[in-house]
């Protein structure tokens, strides 16, 4: 039998050795359905909190209130930029059902005053990736991707770095599909597209709630259409449809219609096995310079 000590010293292995992403988006249960949670600095794009990564931070805490372990859709609401600091997220289960259950969760931070502010708002259904039916009926097939190698890193010249600030560059590990880099030498295509290899720095696997992150961590299709700044997210639905394989994944976002000051961006997300694991599109505002 394990004593105190060594459950402790266990439990901080584990936090030690986990990967950035993992402990960043780590929630710590205050009351039944109420997380803390620490918004990161390091998933910052300018100054505000990269909408992939508060979509991971609010899955992994309906993962933990509900039943059911993996995300199967999750709709959000970006109300008000998210700052990197303390919050607080509040979820409540909606109904429960056999192979599926639905909840919905809000991330809360504090004005100056000490009042809550609502930050995102999401509404998801959870189930289990583990036991999908293995039928696969698709006409669905992975878009032309330049070889991995070919493509570029941000530790290449010219470096794909959005422009100000943008310290999620560094917990990325992105190569950039060359017909998708105009931007960055100033001559973007005026395509609305954006194709790229897809990992985490420091190596980890990709599963289910990582691919919450994957489907908005790539630069903005506006910049291919020759606009630069900032392009925050309106509204952002995501599909989970299997859980990837192991090694890097492909991933392409395309913009057929920026009007209005506002643009959508289709997203899909391929694994090593070359099978389709995940979907998205959202809803942006486009940049305002």
């Amino acid at each position: 039998m394990s004593t105190s000590t060594e459950t402790t010293a266990a439990a901080t292995t584990a936090v030690e050795t986990a990967s950035e992403f993992d402990r960043d988006t780590a929630v710590t249960l205050r009351a039944p359905g109420v997380y803390d949670a620490d918004l990161s600095a390091g998933w910052t794009i300018i100054q505000a909190v990269n909408g992939g990564y508060l979509l991971a931070l609010l899955g992994r805490a309906l993962g933990d209130h509900l039943p059911h372990p993996d995300p199967f859709t999750i709709s959000a609401h970006y109300l008000t930029p998210s700052v990197p600091g303390p919050a607080v997220i509040r979820t409540e289960t909606v109904r429960t059902g056999r192979t599926l259950s639905t909840g919905q969760a809000s991330l809360f931070q504090y004005a100056e005053d000490g009042t809550e502010v609502e930050r995102i708002r999401v509404l998801a259904s959870y189930g289990d990736l583990d036991a999908l039916a293995d039928d696969v009926r698709t006409t669905a097939t992975p878009p032309a991707f330049a070889p991995i190698e070919n493509c570029f890193s941000a530790a290449d010249n010219p470096a794909p770095r959005i422009p100000g600030s943008s310290a999620i560059a560094d917990r990325l590990d992105l190569r950039l599909d060359p017909a998708c880099v105009g931007w960055a030498v100033g001559a973007p295509s005026g395509k609305g597209e954006m194709r790229a290899w897809f990992g985490l720095a420091d190596g980890r696997a990709p599963d289910a709630l990582s691919l919450l992150l994957t489907v908005d961590a790539l630069p903005p299709t506006s910049f291919e259409l020759g606009l630069k700044g900032w392009t925050p997210t309106v509204e952002l639905t995501t599909h989970v449809r299997c859980r990837p394989a192991p090694g890097p994944l492909r991933v392409s976002i395309t913009t057929r219609n920026l009007a209005g000051g506002f643009l959508e961006e289709d997203a899909e997300v391929w694994d090593s096995a070359d099978r389709l694991v995940a979907q998205s599109r959202q809803l942006a505002r486009a940049p305002r310079g």
